[in-house]
């Protein structure tokens, strides 16, 4: 199996607001490199953390041994640990002592579906922390929602 390194950020401005996501995928081996980012008019910070991670694992043409580095500590519990109960609760999570809809759920179930083909090891970052890959990634994802800004 390859051996891949997905770096991921998402970022929006106003919460919601226009959102921007980013990855950057190494492979291990060869060092290549691909960088993609794109941006909506509309949405959340959860949501183009999501989306980052989607269209990186999407990017993936064969199953790969993926080492997932994120800042996003909503993505990284929800792909570790939260998924499983989702799943078995029929994409619902508790909230008090009644179940409730998962936010985004359309976005988690195309996570784990991607999930599915990819042996994925977790990595946390701390963001703005001078991580080179997570710094790229979150610039990236800045320019992307600029453009749905509006010109005053």
């Amino acid at each position: 199996m390859k051996k891949v390194s997905l770096f991921t950020d998402g970022a929006c401005s106003g919460n919601p607001g226009p959102g921007g996501w980013a990855f950057i995928l190494r492979c291990q081996r060869t060092e290549k490199e691909l960088e993609r980012s794109d941006g909506v008019p509309e949405t959340t910070n959860n949501q183009m953390e999501l989306m980052a991670v989607i269209r990186g694992l999407e990017a993936l043409k064969e199953p790969c041994e993926v080492t997932l580095f994120a800042d996003s500590s909503y993505v990284l519990q929800g792909m570790q640990s939260w998924m499983v109960g989702w799943k078995s609760r029929g994409w619902k999570r508790k909230d008090g002592s009644k179940l409730v809809p998962v936010k985004n759920v359309e976005l988690w179930m195309q996570l784990d579906e991607l999930m599915q083909r990819h042996r994925i090891e977790f990595e946390h970052v701390k963001g703005h922390s001078g991580h080179l890959e997570n710094e790229r990634c979150d610039e990236l994802a800045v320019t992307a929602y600029q453009k749905y800004l509006k010109k005053g």
